[in-house]
């Protein structure tokens, strides 16, 4: 069964962790991992893992830099420690905006990062949502990009709606959109913004029918709800009945809470692939958990089996 299978963690997401070993059946990895009063981050793995298949969960989110080398060090002490395969799953991997340079003499985060966690000792990747797939070529070895659909669907399912259309906050954001709605039964919609600089964004117009219809906005994540937040309000202006967004990374940085509470969506449902800021909360934000499907992904992975077709 998953006698060879052992689990680890940093300090990023332990809620999520849990519901993954929960969803798998054993128990969490012993180990501490804390920090010396410099800063220095100090991993020990409290038991053995020779020959065993071992899986680390850590979502980069913030603190970025510090969930980072804990992945990185965590890495580290496993591979030194003899196992047999170490497969990082990284939930929310961050940097991941950073996929191309944006100007001259920038840099491309996310491949720095993915050739980090190849040293430091992983054998497999597994992500949910990258933010560009180009990301998976970054890496050296296998990598499994998990989709949160099944477990967005399912929440849109729940609520019944009827005249549903589904629309995509950017052009980017149109594939992962016309897919959602060819499951839902749904029809498209595209919110035409310009964005004079980081973090800004103006919406201009919307692009598809959204009179009387239930709107659902759908994004891979939400940072600082500037975009989500101005196309709800957008939607309601061009005749959206009720606005609704989906997303799977809640990064929530800065006023994002507030301007949540202070739009016109309705409701937003996230995934716990980052945890809600400390002391950020909001009647509009539902959280919905992915840790069924990380923990199906992972038993796939471990009997050699189709990933890819959780998503079909």
């Amino acid at each position: 069964m998953l006698n060879k299978i052992r689990v680890f963690a940093g300090n990023s997401n332990p809620l999520l962790v849990k519901g993954i070993c929960d969803s798998l059946g054993i128990s969490l990895g012993k180990s501490e991992v804390k920090s010396f009063s410099d800063g220095e981050i100090f991993v020990d793995i409290k038991e053995s893992v020779r020959g065993l298949e071992i899986y680390v969960v850590q979502s980069t989110c913030s603190p970025g830099n510090n969930n980072l080398m804990e992945l990185l060090i965590m890495l580290d002490a496993l591979k030194r420690a003899s196992a047999v395969s170490i497969t990082a799953v990284i939930p929310y991997y961050g940097y991941s905006r950073q996929d191309r340079k944006v100007a001259p003499r920038t840099p491309i985060t996310a491949k720095l990062v993915a050739d980090l966690i190849a040293v430091a000792g992983a054998t497999r990747v597994l992500c949910l949502d990258l933010h560009a797939g180009q990301i998976q070529g970054f890496f050296n070895i296998p990598v499994d990009n998990l989709y949160a659909t099944p477990v967005l669907l399912d929440y849109i399912n729940g609520k019944e709606f009827e005249d549903l259309v589904v629309v995509s906050p950017d052009a980017g954001g149109v594939e992962r959109a016309r897919a959602f709605a060819k499951r839902l039964g749904a029809s498209l919609a595209i919110v035409d913004k310009r964005r004079p600089a980081a973090n800004i964004s103006e919406v201009m117009n919307v692009i598809g029918e959204i009179d009387g219809k239930t709107a659902i906005l759908l994004d891979d994540m939400i940072d600082t709800a500037g975009t989500i937040t101005q196309s709800a309000g957008a939607l309601k202006k061009f005749g959206a009945k009720e606005v609704y967004a989906c997303c799977t990374h809640g990064v929530l940085s800065g006023p994002a809470i507030e301007r949540i509470n202070d739009s016109e969506i309705k409701e937003l449902a996230i995934t716990d692939t980052i945890p809600l800021p400390e002391g950020k909360h909001s009647d509009k934000i539902k959280v919905l958990s992915t840790a069924n499907l990380i923990g199906e992904a992972i038993k796939r992975i471990h009997y050699g089996e189709s990933v890819s077709s959780l998503f079909v």
